[in-house]
């Protein structure tokens, strides 16, 4: 935890609990979702400072609050400001555009110092499935998602002022507990074991395929994977995925036999097993001796990974499903770009797969991976319900 010494504390703040937080108790050098590094470096400046605005195009509202910390995305880069108004104590975020600071605004985000603390400490322990969620950590299915929810949510409206949490707050409460629905793989032999009839239940026993063995080709030798396509199956439309069921399901390199529009095909495109497609140009494949799901760009010629296997690429089309359905009710996506950050952490907690953009799996793999991107797309809109 970062504290300051009286000496080091900004005229700015007058608020005598804000003073006494920063000197006492402190705010943390880092969290899952934020940090406050900066404030052991260079201590508590304005944005007026720390902006410059030499035009003056900075609100005037904003001008005297003080900079006190930045949220963090999903892969840990900055994100907006964390402020501080030192007067009433509330803590505001702001964009970090340094290049446009007329379009700056403050968007609440918690009432006090000590409340952000609290806030951000229960995310962690959920993320961590330790301190109040600790009893979580052997439990997974849809009661232990509405617990743990219920749990987070209760730790907002607490601290929140009126008892209405910041969107960033409540969509932690309703989105990341989701990761708990489904448990570790031991029955499946992939990643997840999901839940009986949950992707029924989303989508309609009709909207569900399932495989039979002479739909297989014969590339696909991955048992846990042929198990999962007969047994559990996958949403024939599953937003921002489309199942091919015409025919048996085709090699990449049966599918685009002699086809020009294919361009090259990667090394193993015989073991690649073609399942549908995520857009017109990306084909969805799994690799049928491994049972890894990546897609790949026909207009790139780039196979990337996608999932860790068909149980995690499964609860990524619930995942989606299900935010559309809680969109719909709590208007969560009009803090769009937390609301893509939140759905990158959730799938990141069961798939490391599919956010992790460091590692690069084939020559061509250039680090890109779809679902962030498609998350984050506001022009595509792909989050709205």
């Amino acid at each position: 935890m970062i504290t300051l010494t009286e000496a080091r504390l900004s005229p700015h703040v007058t608020h005598g609990p804000s003073r006494r937080w920063l000197t006492g108790p402190g705010l943390p050098g880092a969290s899952g979702l934020l940090t406050c590094a900066p404030l052991e470096r260079d201590g508590l400046v304005t944005v007026a400072d720390a902006m410059g605005d030499p035009d003056g195009r900075l609100p005037a509202e904003l001008r005297d609050h003080l900079v006190t910390g930045e949220l963090l995305g999903h892969d840990g880069t900055a994100a907006d400001w964390i402020l501080l108004d030192g007067v009433p104590g509330d803590v505001p975020a702001t964009y970090s555009l340094h290049d446009r600071p007329d379009l700056r605004d403050r968007d609440p985000l918690a009432p006090s110092l000590r409340a952000l603390v609290g806030f951000a400490t229960a995310v962690d322990e959920l993320a961590g499935l330790r301190g109040r969620f600790a009893s979580c950590a052997d439990r997974c299915g849809p009661q232990a998602v509405a617990e743990a929810s219920r749990r987070l949510l209760a730790v907002f409206e607490e601290g929140a002022a009126g008892g209405e949490p910041a969107p960033l707050w409540r969509m932690a409460a309703l989105i990341r507990p989701l990761a708990l629905v489904a448990g570790p793989g031991k029955r499946s032999g992939l990643a997840l074991d999901l839940p009986p009839r949950l992707l029924d239940d989303a989508f309609g026993a009709g909207g569900i395929v399932r495989f039979e063995e002479v739909d297989f080709p014969a590339a696909l030798t991955h048992g846990p994977t042929r198990r999962f396509l007969r047994e559990v199956g996958l949403p024939e439309d599953g937003l921002w995925f489309s199942l091919d069921t015409d025919v048996p399901l085709p090699t990449l390199e049966e599918f685009w036999a002699d086809d020009p529009r294919a361009g090259p095909l990667p090394a193993g495109a015989d073991r690649l097993i073609r399942l549908g497609y995520l857009l017109e140009d990306t084909s969805l494949v799994v690799d049928g001796a491994t049972g890894a799901v990546l897609c790949r760009s026909e207009a790139e010629a780039v196979l990337r990974p996608l999932n860790a296997d068909l149980s995690t690429l499964a609860f990524t089309l619930w995942l989606i499903h299900r935010e559309k359905s809680l969109d719909a009710e709590h208007d969560l996506s009009r803090a769009y770009e937390q609301l893509a950050d939140t759905m990158a952490r959730t799938l990141d907690a069961v798939d490391p797969v599919a956010c992790d953009r460091s590692a690069r799996t084939s020559p061509t793999d250039d680090g890109r991976r779809y679902r962030p991107e498609a998350f984050e797309d506001r022009a595509g809109g792909g989050l709205y319900a």
